[in-house]
């Protein structure tokens, strides 16, 4: 998966879940201040992006994420190290 693809999952889930207009969606949206995602709506989103990957996540990964494109770049990383330990690399 690439990330723009994981940024469209994104997407698609913030405005699924959360009811927010994709306009308002951007990479440097602020999850907080822009779309109005609080620290409940944040375990949401995280359980909801589980499945992208195949040992789980690392909940301590979010503890610094604060934009759209920083959810797209931990969950990126995670998958990347994910397809290391799979392949051995």
């Amino acid at each position: 998966m690439t990330q723009e693809q994981v940024y469209r999952r994104i997407v698609d889930i913030l405005q699924e879940t959360f009811g927010i207009d994709p306009a308002r969606i951007t990479p440097q949206a602020r999850l907080g201040e822009d779309l109005d995602i609080d620290s409940i709506d944040a375990i949401d989103l995280i359980v909801q992006l589980k499945p992208l990957m195949a040992s789980g996540l690392d909940p301590d990964a979010f503890k610094s994420v604060r934009t759209v494109a920083d959810v797209v770049d931990a969950i990126y990383s995670m998958m990347g190290a994910t397809a290391e330990v799979r392949s051995g690399t």
